[in-house]
C-alpha cells in the first residue's frame, strides 16, 4: 500500500515540476522507497512527523532518497546488518555496516544511515539519533538543494583550506586543515554537531570554523524518545550520564 501511495505521489510531483517522463522516473524511485520503508515499517503513522517524513521522501526529498536506495543496495551486498531498534517507527533506516566514504565514519544519505557501527554503545547510539538523524531531516527540508549545497561547500572549502594551509606555513597536517574547512565548517555539519552538543568538535583546527552554536542541543528527553526499542530503553540512563559528563567537562 505504501509503495503505491509513494509511487503515485512521486510520479505526480516529478510530472508537475519537470515533465511526464521525469514523473515516471520519480514514480519508480518513490515506489521503491515506499516498498522498502513499508516492509521495514519505519514511518511513525501515529504522529504527524511520520506523515511529513513519508510525504517529503516521496516528493521534495526524492534526489537524496534515490541515493538512499543505492545505500540499501550496498548494505544488501555487504551484509549491512539492519538495526530495527533504531529504525522502526522512527522515520529512518539504520545499518550497522554498509556504505561509507571513510572507514570508521557513519554515512547518511536520504533516509538511510549506513556504517552506524556498534550502536549498543550509548555514545554511538546517541550519535545516530542526535547527529545523523539531523542530516536526514536536512535532506527532507532542503530537498534538491541539499546535495548541491553540501557538495558545493566541500569543493569551495577544499580550495580555501589549501590556500590557508599554504599561507600559514604548513604548520598543521594538511588532512586536518582540509577536514576543518570542508567538513567541520560545513553549515549542515555545524548544525548537526550543535544538536549533538559537540560544538566545537575536538578535531577542528583552532581558529577555523564557526565560533558560536547555531542551535541548541537536543534535550535529554527528546534523545531518549528517539533511541528506539528495548535496547534504547536500556541505554537511556547511560546516554544521560554521557550528556552530564560532557557538560561537566
Amino acid at each position: 500500500m505504501l509503495a503505491v501511495f509513494a509511487g503515485i505521489a512521486a510520479r505526480s510531483y516529478g510530472a508537475a515540476i519537470v515533465s511526464p517522463a521525469v514523473g515516471v522516473a520519480t514514480g519508480i524511485v518513490g515506489a521503491a522507497n515506499g516498498a522498502i520503508s513499508g516492509w521495514r515499517q519505519i514511518y511513525a503513522w501515529r504522529r504527524r512527523v511520520g506523515w511529513w517524513a513519508a510525504l517529503l521522501d516521496s516528493t521534495w526529498g526524492l534526489p537524496s532518497v534515490l541515493l538512499g536506495l543505492v545505500a540499501h543496495a550496498v548494505a544488501a551486498l555487504r551484509n549491512g546488518e539492519y538495526e530495527a531498534s533504531l529504525s522502526r517507527r522512527l522515520n529512518r533506516h539504520v545499518y550497522r555496516r554498509g556504505a561509507h566514504l571513510q572507514a570508521g565514519y557513519v554515512f547518511t544519505i536520504g533516509n538511510v544511515i549506513s556504517s552506524a557501527g556498534d550502536v549498543d554503545l550509548p555514545r554511538r547510539r546517541k550519535l545516530i539519533v542526535d547527529h545523523e538523524d539531523v542530516h536526514i531531516w536536512q535532506a527532507r527540508g532542503f530537498g534538491p538543494a541539499y546535495l548541491v549545497l553540501y557538495v558545493g561547500w566541500n569543493l569551495v572549502g577544499f580550495v580555501v583550506g589549501l590556500i590557508a594551509w599554504l599561507r600559514h606555513g604548513r604548520q598543521e597536517p594538511f588532512a586536518k586543515v582540509l577536514r576543518s574547512w570542508t567538513y567541520y565548517s560545513n553549515p549542515f555539519e555545524w548544525w548537526a554537531y550543535c544538536r549533538d552538543d559537540l560544538w566545537p568538535p575536538s578535531g577542528v583546527v583552532r581558529g577555523v570554523g564557526w565560533r558560536r552554536r547555531v542551535v541548541r542541543p537536543f534535550t535529554e528527553a527528546r534523545t531518549r524518545a528517539h533511541l528506539g526499542g528495548q535496547v534504547g530503553a536500556e541505554v537511556g540512563a547511560d546516554v544521560g550520564a554521557c550528556v552530564e559528563d560532557r557538560r561537566q567537562a
